[in-house]
């Protein structure tokens, strides 16, 4: 016992002397708790702070040992009646609906069925969204440690280097100025700047996006040092200029006035220069657009065009004004031709991971939408608090984050910001095996991505028994082989082994596809790329991984990266790597870490929930429904299954809403009634069951933290999709399952007017509007 303490101990014992039992006798006189208590201090488990004033770095080491993370669980006084409440729910909802299919009503035998098949169906979707939410943990992160094991001072920083994707696809509905301010909060934001390397993804192929980086590049050699100087918050310029806070009250640098003048006329400078790009590119030439050489903008055909690479800043020669170095930013659009399958966003996205490997290889990636911009600069070190942790940090495939939104209108009509979503079911994901994945916002494993399965613990041998008694066993041991075969020959071990080589590397084309820069990248768990390739190699294997062929017979898009078959593809990879085992974290700093910006106009919103609920009935129907996938490996636990299940399922219940909504109607009209003549007894329950779901609520908001107000919003824009998006949704997916009638979508835009929440009440006619009309 004693020795598996000496292990853990930080500070040395002090010396043995004769006087110890000397000690213990003049205690005999204490109590047995007082004599334990003082034992306890002496080995330091109760409080006891060994003296640090012989050697002040013990300290340090001590602290910089500690974990990086911890669990934060809800006080059971606030989750204890609420895990009650649902237990008392679901009994009384179990005799409810017994007491229903017992109590038929014989002259209205078609109502009452359709009426009690609806209540079966709310309460088995209630059933899913509920039970996931029964261990919401928080977590807090020691920012301090990490720099502490990892920034030592006098020595090379530790912390992981990081590929950062940002996607954007339309100019006109994705402003190059909303695209660039990503941009700069990426480019300046509190972490090494050779760790970082910032990926964008121009889909669209446009000269626009093309010349609005090249400004912003220009402009981050300004900007990234004034933010850095000055510890601003956030580090996006248009939401730093635009917020209206006292930022000279803590500001003791007698330059900061003057700098920061200087630096909002640059920004408006800027902001002339990109807005004049914006209308330039509203009128396409006839014959197309010519780049300032002369030479052919190479995607003026954005359906057919080549792969494209400009590197904007780099480790070599990006530099500010105050001479110091720049994070890496790359410009990617990747080859279109006619005839190919481009698979949209995930195909981007999938691209983007290959040039990434090729180019820089950084064991971690964060991706964002070209609207997201990074709200506080330490939001990629929150995030390696949990991946960089040698304790948990090896099982973890990504770390996500809440998504949080400006513009929104004070009152949110429209639950734009999905409060109850993400503070009240993600929080409860992260008790389970983590949240899922919600597109944007999210830091990764590379290896993950790769469909590599968790590091798995040593395992102890299996007991096996002999042959004498078989009660007992005794440890199987690993057979010793010789370096002859049975019939006396000798191997060849280099010839054996150039087979081995040959068929993984057979084996690992198939998976990756045939570059051999990128599959090694693939093998290099801790980044980097090989030090024997050139420049010049490097961007013309790039290239090459961008191109449309490069995913043919290989397994990007059904085992590896984003993967394919639903619009919603983020649902869909993350659910693969938990199928996998791995675990993720769902990480909510004080200071949120990105913002984004959302719909107000309610046909935008509609549109929008409609394009989730859409790729949630693909999901449901494709070989990766969670009802049937991932049930051999068993390494999915049932509660994250019931999660991703109510994802996929939540669409249909607008089928039962619909019929449950017309049923008063009709029997108005009919003169019929579902319901029997109710008893006293039986009117408990019905008095029961609806406590109990008001009770569920209160308590669940109690825990949360949620608003009342953020609640009711939430379950009145869930009717108002329930009648309209997710029917359409449910139809529009039968369609294209059945008679494979597929829908395309536009981008939802993310410009905004001046004058705010001008479009609140702007009538835009849609389809999604006719059922509600005749509610």
């Amino acid at each position: 016992m004693l020795g598996s303490y000496l292990h853990k101990r930080v500070h040395p014992y002090p010396a043995p002397d004769d006087t110890g039992s000397t000690r213990w006798d003049d205690k005999k006189e204490m109590g047995w708790k007082e004599r334990m208590d003082d034992w306890k201090m002496q080995q330091g488990n109760l409080g006891y702070e060994p003296d640090d004033s012989a050697d002040p770095d013990m300290a340090i080491v001590d602290e910089a040992r500690q974990p990086l993370s911890r669990k934060v669980p809800i006080a059971s006084s606030k989750i204890n009646p609420y895990r009650m409440v649902i237990v008392t729910r679901l009994v009384v909802l179990a005799f409810f609906l017994r007491y229903r299919i017992l109590n038929p009503v014989h002259d209205a035998l078609g109502l009452w069925l359709t009426s009690v098949i609806c209540e079966i169906w709310f309460a088995f979707s209630w059933i899913l969204d509920q039970f996931p939410k029964w261990f919401p943990i928080d977590r807090e992160t020691y920012l301090d440690r990490l720099s502490l094991r990892y920034e030592r001072e006098g020595e090379p920083n530790m912390l992981a280097p990081v590929d950062i994707f940002v996607s954007t696809v339309d100019p006109m509905k994705e402003p190059p100025l909303v695209t660039a301010n990503t941009v700069l909060s990426i480019l300046a934001m509190d972490y090494p700047v050779d760790k970082i390397s910032c990926y964008i993804s121009d889909d669209g192929a446009s000269m626009c996006t093309f010349e609005a980086l090249s400004e912003t590049a220009e402009f981050a050699r300004k900007w990234v040092p004034f933010c850095k100087k000055f510890s601003i918050e956030p580090r996006a310029p248009e939401m730093y200029f635009f917020e209206k806070v006292d930022y000279l009250k803590d500001k003791v640098q007698p330059t900061f006035v003057k700098e920061r003048r200087a630096m909002k006329r640059e920004y408006e400078e800027f902001k002339v220069r990109i807005n004049a790009m914006i209308a330039k590119a509203t009128k396409v030439p006839p014959g197309g657009w010519i780049m300032q050489d002369g030479t052919p903008w190479p995607g003026n055909n954005t359906k057919d065009h080549p792969g494209m690479i400009q590197v904007f800043l780099g480790h070599s020669g990006g530099l500010d004004v105050e001479g110091h170095e720049l994070p890496r930013l790359v410009y990617v659009s990747r080859e279109k031709r006619p005839g190919f399958q481009h698979h949209k966003k995930a195909g981007a996205m999938n691209a983007l991971v290959r040039v990434s490997g090729v180019l820089t290889n950084a064991p971690f990636m964060l991706n964002l939408d070209c609207d997201h911009y990074i709200n506080n600069s330490k939001a990629v070190r929150e995030a390696m608090c949990f991946l960089m942790d040698p304790q948990v940090g090896k099982k973890v495939c990504y770390v996500q984050f809440p998504q949080r939104f400006d513009g929104i209108d004070r009152h949110d009509r429209y639950a734009n910001r999905n409060t109850v979503f993400f503070d009240i079911n993600m929080k409860g994901l992260g008790g389970i095996q983590g949240p899922v994945y919600v597109g944007t916002g999210c830091v990764f494993r590379r290896q993950a991505l790769y469909g590599y399965e968790p590091p798995k613990g040593p395992k102890r041998p299996k007991m096996v028994s002999c042959d004498c008694c078989p009660c007992f066993g005794r440890r199987k041991k690993l057979p010793i082989y010789s370096k002859q075969d049975a019939n006396g020959g000798a191997h060849i071990q280099g010839l054996d082994d150039d087979k081995e080589l040959l068929k993984s590397q057979m084996n690992f084309e198939k998976k990756f596809g045939q570059s051999p820069i990128f599959v090694t990248s693939t093998l290099m768990v801790e980044g980097g790329v090989p030090p024997s390739s050139s420049p010049a190699a490097l961007l013309k294997e790039a290239i090459h991984v961008i191109s449309c062929g490069y995913e043919d017979k290989t397994e990007w898009g059904t085992e590896l990266g984003w993967i394919y078959g639903s619009i919603t593809e983020d649902i869909l990879t993350g659910f693969k790597m938990h199928c996998r085992g791995w675990r993720s974290i769902y990480c909510m700093p004080k200071r949120a870490a990105f913002k984004g910006s959302a719909p107000i106009n309610l046909s935008d919103r509609l549109n929008q929930v409609l394009r989730w609920a859409l790729g949630s009935v693909e999901i449901f129907f494709s070989r990766h429904s969670p009802v049937w996938y991932g049930y051999k490996e068993g390494k999915l636990k049932w509660l994250e299954r019931f999660a991703y299940v109510n994802t996929t399922v939540y669409p249909f219940t607008s089928l039962p809403l619909l019929a449950y909504c017309t049923l008063p109607a009709i029997c108005l009209l009919t003169g019929k009634f579902i319901m029997p003549e109710i008893s006293t007894f039986a009117s408990l329950f019905f008095i029961a069951l609806f406590l109990s779901i008001f009770a569920t609520g209160i308590l669940e908001l109690r825990w949360s933290g949620v608003s009342i107000e953020e609640w009711w919003r939430n379950e009145q824009f869930w009717v108002i999709g329930g009648v309209s998006a997710h029917l359409f949704a449910v139809i529009q997916g039968l369609l294209k399952i059945l008679a494979g009638i597929d829908t395309n979508f536009t981008v939802t835009s993310k410009a905004s007017d001046d004058e705010d929440f001008g479009e609140l009440y702007a009538f835009k006619w849609t389809t999604l509007l006719i059922l509600q009309q005749q509610f």
